[in-house]
């Protein structure tokens, strides 16, 4: 059904472990929220790879790439999303460590919805995700193979690798928040990942629709 579903597995491995603004949401998130705001993340990511593989198989994708309109629509939509959340984590840096500690003692709940939606709409808006799905999973389709049964099994594949990379990855954030959330650590680490969230959004502005 998938030629070389290894060598398959074997690059997604790869692509899925380079930094990306899904990394940087999850690390701010459990960093602020703890596990469960970075797991709220990680489902948030999910449930977005598995629409863009739906989005894959009926054909929205190749809309997406084919149509510059549209393409840079969704670009621009998340470029700024991305620019605000860096801009807000940066923002952040201005609160003391007493406005810091009495905020993530009254606003867990409000945060871990938040997360989610973090986590979805960074993954749903990057328009990036669309492309690779378009480019990459037809390479180990059979020429002339109905797709619709290897997306979805490539695209699922996709998405439980995503979880199985990110779940330690949150566990062993989570396990060093006591040191990461030192107020100089994090202060270093918002700075980090707010410019870092800022880049990414820069650089989503200024992709083009052709990989």
């Amino acid at each position: 059904m998938v030629q070389h579903f290894y060598l398959f597995v074997l690059l997604c491995i790869f692509l899925i472990i380079l930094p990306g603004p899904d990394t940087a949401m999850a690390t701010k998130n459990t960093l602020t929220i703890g596990k469960s705001g970075g797991f709220k993340t990680l489902f948030g990511t999910c449930c977005a790879l598995l629409i863009h593989t739906l989005a894959a198989v009926i054909g929205l994708s190749a809309i997406i790439v084919k149509s510059a309109a549209l393409f840079s629509i969704i670009k621009y939509i998340g470029a700024v999303y991305l620019g605000y959340l860096g801009f807000k984590t940066l923002w952040a840096l201005r609160k003391t460590k007493a406005a810091i500690s009495s905020e993530s003692d009254s606003t867990p709940k409000y945060a871990q919805t938040n997360c989610f939606r973090q986590g979805f709409l960074t993954n749903l808006l990057n328009p990036k995700v669309a492309v690779f799905f378009l480019t990459f999973l037809p390479q180990f389709v059979d020429p002339g193979q109905k797709p619709l049964l290897p997306f979805l099994l490539m695209g699922v594949t996709y998405t439980l690798l995503t979880a199985i990379w990110f779940i330690p990855y949150i566990y062993l954030i989570n396990k060093i928040s006591s040191f990461m959330n030192k107020p100089s650590t994090q202060k270093v680490v918002q700075g980090i990942t707010g410019a870092a969230l800022l880049g990414f959004g820069l650089k989503l502005a200024f992709e083009k629709s052709n990989p």
